[in-house]
């Protein structure tokens, strides 16, 4: 099983830096210490002040306690019919590769494998296409339409995948099962584009993340910290 990308630690410094708040701030909003809130960070779980620290921060505390209790992992999806997803390491970081095919044709796109084919128009990359948001694959019986989900990542794109059982979003750095991307360009954007642009899709939708397991928009939208209880 693939472990979940962020932990509740991870989670809280992320809304703390996207929102720019402060350990101070914090402490004083959800009545807590400074240093209550640097062991939270530090993987120390306290029930009540992460009940107290979620809402400062916009997140859902029923959602973050699952994580912090381990109770919750999406569940396994059937990877046989149109996709296949790849774990490997580069240098310290689990990174995730994706197969998506039209069994009746055979054809075959890869996602996230570095191959200079496609990228972002944001993120040029020497000798690939450049594509924005709008741009339409065919390939076999499936459609490929790309929708433009910054923030993370000044380009960062999800390709959205139809004509299968499932609708699947390759998501990259965007959303993880239970978190999101750091928002390292813009916070707002980032959570702004994952609610408007990939959590609007069917509850049925396979999200492919960069990185950690694979999981559902409808997972997503009852177990992600960051959005659930918004859609």
């Amino acid at each position: 099983m693939i472990p979940l990308e962020d932990n509740v630690g991870d989670i809280i410094g992320k809304a703390q830096r996207g929102l720019r708040i402060s350990d101070t701030e914090l402490a004083e909003k959800a009545r807590v210490s400074s240093q209550k809130i640097r062991d939270l960070r530090a993987g120390d779980f306290d029930e009540l002040a992460l009940l107290r620290v979620a809402p400062v921060l916009g997140l859902a505390p029923r959602a973050l306690c699952e994580l912090a209790k381990g109770e919750w992992h999406p569940q396994k999806i059937d990877q046989r019919d149109g996709l296949a997803q790849f774990n490997t390491h580069y240098h310290d970081m689990a990174v995730n590769a994706y197969l998506v095919w039209d069994p009746a044709s055979h054809a075959t796109a890869a996602f996230e494998t570095g191959a200079d084919v496609f990228t972002p128009a944001r993120e040029p990359v020497p000798g690939a296409e450049l594509i924005e948001e709008g741009k339409r694959f065919r390939l076999g019986n499936l459609q490929i339409d790309t929708r433009l989900t910054w923030g993370h990542s000044p380009g960062g794109m999800t390709y959205v995948v139809t004509g299968l059982a499932h609708p699947i979003a390759i998501v990259g750095d965007s959303l993880f099962a239970g978190s999101m991307g750091g928002g390292n360009v813009s916070y707002q954007e980032a959570l702004r584009n994952n609610l408007e642009k990939i959590l609007t899709l069917s509850d049925d939708t396979i999200i492919c993340p960069g990185h950690g397991p694979i999981t559902t928009v409808g997972e997503e939208k009852e177990h992600n910290p960051f959005f659930a209880g918004r859609i």
